[in-house]
């Protein structure tokens, strides 16, 4: 066992990465200062250390003593993961970072992850910079099952569920007719350069009226950003008096 885990950590720390490769935009800088930014109060690192082997009765284990088992999964075509490697995570980290982001947000969220033999150990195998692609909550306590992350390298281009932000709904002309508003979508996905994957994309309903609605293609994004889902399909719309609505009104 101490044999195959030597092994392992020396092909943890010498893999290399592997991503298709992104080409932005020269000013991508100055355009990224119009739109939302990650709020760098939540960057934080991730701790992880190198898990060998899978299987219900080890995760069972890991879960136990307060570790998250996960997988991190090497770039591939910049969209689909392979090569996974195996690691824990801190169970009271994950927690923290879902509670406080929320699901969507953690999950459209760039974090460095640094991978060590152990917790307490000095010695860094890798730290990369991940994107969570998957977390499994626990029903009822919503306490983290497993992560999965994939790696992403400057260069990668990620499908992501971006979250919406909805704003202006206190001067929408439809809302204040009495109107009301149906969130038909809460997250958009898109194939993103890692380098501008957005925290949020704000949706503007101050200038809906009864009756209109928003569609994907109607949100204002990076240009470095390719909607991956239909541009006609719709993310809101300011519908009509509900039923119960219009019968208090006779």
């Amino acid at each position: 066992m101490l044999i195959r885990r030597i092994q392992y950590l020396h092909h943890f720390r010498f893999f290399s990465n592997t991503a298709a490769a992104a080409i932005l935009p020269p000013d991508l800088e100055q355009q990224q200062q119009h739109y939302p930014k990650p709020d760098p109060k939540y960057d934080e690192t991730i701790h992880a250390v190198v898990r060998v082997a899978s299987g219900k009765n080890i995760s069972a284990k890991e879960r136990k003593a307060g570790r998250v088992p996960s997988i991190v999964f090497e770039q591939e075509d910049g969209q689909h993961g392979g090569n996974k490697r195996l690691i824990s995570v801190k169970t009271n980290q994950i927690r923290k970072l879902v509670t406080h982001l929320g699901r969507s947000h953690f999950l459209s969220r760039l974090f460095d992850l640094e991978v060590r033999p152990d917790f307490e150990s000095n010695d860094v195998i890798e730290k990369v910079r991940v994107l969570p692609r998957k977390v499994h909550l626990e029903s009822g306590s919503d306490a983290p099952l497993n992560v999965t992350f994939i790696r992403a390298p400057p260069s990668a281009l990620l499908k992501v569920e971006v979250p919406l932000v909805f704003i202006g709904e206190d001067v929408s002309p439809g809302l204040k007719k009495g109107s009301y508003l149906n969130i038909i979508k809460r997250t958009v996905k898109f194939l993103c350069p890692a380098d501008v994957i957005p925290p949020y994309i704000e949706v503007d309903l101050s200038e809906l009226d009864v009756n209109q609605k928003l569609l994907m293609g109607d949100l204002r994004v990076h240009p470095a950003l390719k909607l991956i889902q239909p541009k006609d399909h719709p993310v809101v719309k300011i519908a009509g008096a509900r039923v119960s609505d219009q019968k208090k009104s006779k």
